[in-house]
């Protein structure tokens, strides 16, 4: 992170089973301009570790409040640790609830020497243990020393030394197991977020592992489940083939088009599944195979599109030649999805923390929808069309009957994309925010 303006940075998401683990390793943290002496005393920044169920219950963490958190103690109720920064003293004040403390891990400060064994041996931490007979009341804020490390920040340049240091924490129960949400917060000043302009600069290095996969634990299932729908996809195409192969005479050149869709998607997905098999067991893509799933990816989103959309406007069905209304359809349509799938990379590509990844995320759901809302219009141009041809024939004549069958097809066929929309715009958000953390893969399907 660059000189950045943000007061609460969302770092990373992950969901973890038991005897996973997350490593954090923080350098050159320093801020511009230099923080004046009136607000040194007023200067907070640190770490938040929030644990959730799932992505649709959220916490104060996601709250946009005009107050710092970092000076906020944890709520009772509220799976929160708080990790403040203390320069005076150059420690780590280790903060949360009593009540939360089983269902929160131990926060271990290791150093760079011991980083290499976390992954087989759990560190525990003496410094943290609970003593349960105080009081709920005095116990709810605990203080560990940091990793006493050489500051890596020129203090020349620094407004503040900050030592190199580490946390660690490991999943050690079946009731701490969830959906970890890391934030860095920062605050200056005592205006409130809204007038805190300071600018932060910060290196911060995060490993996080299940017990046999670098996935999270909503998407260790996936590598699987898109093989699985690869091959049904490739089923459907070959079953599709054939059916046109037996009926040749009712056959238009759409229909073709259409059998290769599966074929395009099934590839798309096998890509998908080596790609995220790689990630799963070393902790980082292949890059080639990267490379040609967003290909293949690209490929099946253009051709999905233009293919709803040919439909949509009757093309080899009504009529064979596409007019000048309906060709600007498609000049809208396919470079929307050229900058749906530049988007969904980038996104792919991308450090969650970035301010980059936020402003492609919303692109790439701002254009899906506008893509959705594009490929309605031929279909209503189709109905209209129709239904004046149907008026203009009369009753009784044969060309209306044709034309009014037509009409009942393409009607069906406008319930179904409006189907489609809302179950990959709604309906999908709607499993993902609702089922647990670890069934976070269904919205997939």
């Amino acid at each position: 992170l660059k000189d950045d303006v943000r007061q609460k940075v969302h770092l990373n998401t992950f969901g973890f089973f038991k005897d996973g683990f997350m490593k954090v390793s923080v350098s050159n943290l320093s801020l511009k301009p230099p923080v004046g002496s009136d607000d040194k005393s007023s200067l907070s920044v640190g770490f938040s570790l929030d644990r959730t169920r799932n992505d649709g219950f959220s916490t104060y963490l996601d709250e946009e409040v005009d107050y710092c958190i970092l000076k906020k103690k944890p709520e009772p109720d509220v799976s929160v640790v708080i990790l403040l920064l203390d320069f005076k003293t150059q420690v780590v004040k280790v903060r949360f609830s009593a009540e939360a403390a089983s269902l929160l891990p131990k926060i271990s400060f290791v150093s760079e020497e011991n980083v290499t064994t976390l992954s087989t041996k759990p560190l525990k931490s003496s410094e943290q243990s609970s003593d349960s007979g105080k009081d709920p009341a005095e116990t709810n804020q605990k203080e560990m020393a940091s990793y006493q490390g050489n500051p890596v920040v020129n203090e020349k340049s620094a407004d503040f030394p900050i030592p190199y240091f580490q946390f660690f924490f490991n999943i050690s129960s079946h009731n701490q197991e969830g959906l970890y949400s890391l934030y860095f917060h920062k605050c200056v000043g005592s205006d409130g977020p809204a007038n805190d302009q300071q600018l932060f600069s910060l290196d911060i290095e995060i490993t996080e592992k299940n017990p046999e996969s670098y996935l999270s634990a909503g998407e260790i299932p996936l590598p699987k489940l898109y093989i699985s729908m690869a091959m049904f996809f490739f089923l459907s195409g070959t079953v599709w083939i054939h059916i046109l192969r037996k009926r040749r005479n009712d056959v238009f050149k759409i229909h073709w088009l259409m059998a290769a869709l599966p074929f395009t998607k099934s590839l798309s997905l096998v890509f998908h599944a080596i790609d995220y098999h790689y990630i799963s067991f070393q902790g980082f893509p292949i890059e080639g195979w990267a490379v040609v799933y967003y290909i293949t990816h690209l490929l099946k989103g253009a051709l999905l599109f233009i293919t709803i959309a040919l439909i949509g406007t009757g093309w080899a069905f009504i009529k064979h030649i596409l007019s000048d209304k309906d060709k600007k359809i498609f000049m809208i349509v396919i470079p929307l999805q050229v900058l749906a799938n530049v988007a969904y990379i980038i996104i792919e590509s991308t450090e969650e923390g970035t301010t980059e990844y936020g402003l492609w995320k919303e692109i790439l759901f701002l254009v899906d929808l506008l893509c959705c809302g594009a490929i309605l219009f031929p279909v209503v141009w189709s109905i209209r069309h129709l239904q004046e041809a149907s008026a203009t024939d009369g009753k009784g004549n044969n060309e209306a009957a044709i034309n009014l069958a037509k009409l009942k097809l393409f009607r069906h066929y406008y319930v179904m994309i409006v189907c489609y929309i809302y179950f990959t715009q709604i309906i999908a958000i709607l499993i993902k925010i609702a089922v647990p953390f670890q069934w976070k893969w269904l919205y997939q399907v």
